[in-house]
């Protein structure tokens, strides 16, 4: 039997354990969603499309709709050229999408399918699209794959006309639809005119009408995707998530792009909103300075209870980042800063912001999984956990409060509808923190009180 020494534990390379991240066909799958009637196709097996629609119907508690190629024991030999030409085909003339957004599983890459190819030899009707994306599993994560066809989107479709629109694009990463509505409502007041692609809201938060829908009306329009090509500028929100497709679209139509980071908390909204009102020369709305004093309120009230708490953040490198950030800004100490995504870059921005900070003995790792983080905690434990569902193994076998943030988030609901991005969202973030925390205050006070009474 193998012994896992700490040395040995912490420098494994080929071994993951309840990795930070998921696979890359879900963020595919979850970006085409926001397109208008755009069909999400696995090309690959049944049972990859059913765990990725497990995955985002649980986390947003709404019916999540996809095709897959079915691949059987023939087409792991031979290819998959004949399922996916056959599955186009039914799609078209049963479910009757716009598009088909065709995105790769392990087993077609491994294969070799030449999907360039197979989507030119096929019968698409007038007026219909088939766009494809690789994305494969045992690459990258599921924010690379939300990323790959986000650039695919860019590649397919948008065009420039030589007419400037003098709209601005907005790539908005992998974020919730709340948080998009929330995006929208802050170009909104700030006064930008705006094409924002892939559009979640009004797709995975669509109301109950009585009337089953399977395109909802939300989702970018395929004309709106044509006529990015005529913006003026791209905003690109998260590096690793937004950023691909944005370059992409420079090369292709000569937008210039700008990045910022999701914006989430007080700095990093700072930032976004400073962006906006350069680019509409306009001063910052005293609706925006409301919020945003709303929020240094709360902080200021509740800093006797954050300052100088750990934390240990997992989650997607571009809610992690701005989120441990806003950690800081709160007296906060991000101890373990861990995503599942690969880049070393994430290493070190995380690392520089933390030792401008002064705190020269957090862990900040790429390409890391839970239980490591598990390991590191039981050395040295922390106040709170902030992550997705999956954290809750750690929170319940430590005693430590955790707040549920990123994706997936299976155990609860209605999360999907309120926003954790702008100044509102920050302020929801403070709300879910401090409530954790009390709570945990209170549950140790009662029991203090029990064996006193005893």
């Amino acid at each position: 039997m193998i012994e896992l020494t700490p040395e040995k534990l912490y420098n494994r390379k080929s071994l993951v354990i309840n990795p930070a991240k998921t696979c890359q066909p879900i963020g595919a799958l979850y970006a085409s969603l926001g397109i208008h009637r755009c069909l999400p196709h696995s090309h690959g097996s049944q049972g990859c499309c059913s765990y990725h629609r497990m995955q985002l119907t649980r986390h947003f508690k709404d019916p999540v709709m996809a095709s897959t190629s079915s691949f059987t024991e023939g087409s792991s030999v031979f290819g998959g050229a004949s399922n996916l030409k056959t599955a186009v085909k039914n799609i078209f003339s049963i479910y009757n999408p716009d598009i088909i957004a065709v995105h790769t599983t392990c087993l077609s890459e491994t294969i070799g399918d030449d999907l360039n190819t197979i989507i030119r030899q096929m019968e698409v009707p007038e007026g219909k699209f088939v766009i494809h994306a690789n994305t494969p599993s045992y690459k990258g994560s599921h924010i690379t794959g939300f990323a790959n066809m986000t650039s695919a989107f860019v590649t397919y479709f948008c065009e420039s006309s030589g007419r400037p629109n003098k709209k601005v694009n907005i790539i908005p990463g992998f974020t919730g639809p709340a948080d998009i509505r929330e995006i929208k409502k802050m170009l909104a007041i700030a006064g930008i005119d705006y094409l924002i692609f892939p559009d979640i809201s009004g797709v995975a938060d669509a109301p109950m009408t009585g009337d089953y829908k399977m395109y909802p009306d939300g989702g970018t329009r395929i004309w709106e995707l044509r006529d990015a090509g005529n913006s003026t500028l791209t905003i690109a929100l998260g590096e690793f998530s937004s950023q691909p497709a944005a370059v992409n679209l420079e090369n292709k139509c000569g937008i210039p792009f700008k990045v910022f980071e999701i914006p989430i908390g007080i700095e990093s909204t700072d930032r976004f909103i400073t962006g906006l009102v350069n680019l509409s020369s306009k001063d910052i709305p005293y609706e925006l300075e409301e919020e945003r004093g709303q929020l240094v309120d709360t902080m200021l009230d509740s800093h006797s209870y954050f300052f100088g708490k750990k934390a240990a953040v997992a989650g997607d490198p571009d809610v992690v980042a701005p989120l441990a950030e806003f950690l800081l800004s709160l007296g906060m100490i991000p101890k373990y800063v861990y995503t599942g995504t690969p880049g070393k870059q994430f290493d070190k921005k995380m690392n520089k912001l933390l030792e401008n900070a002064g705190f020269s003995g957090s862990i900040v790792k790429s390409k890391g999984d839970l239980f490591e983080m598990h390991q590191h905690i039981k050395n040295e434990p922390v106040d709170i956990i902030l992550g997705n569902s999956h954290c809750k193994y750690i929170s319940k076998a430590e005693n430590i409060p955790l707040v549920r943030i990123g994706f997936p988030i299976l155990d609860r609901y209605a999360h999907s509808y309120f926003p954790i991005i702008g100044y509102k969202g920050a302020l929801r973030l403070v709300e879910m923190m401090l409530n954790a925390i009390l709570e945990k205050q209170d549950r140790e006070c009662n029991d203090e009180d029990m064996e006193l009474v005893m």
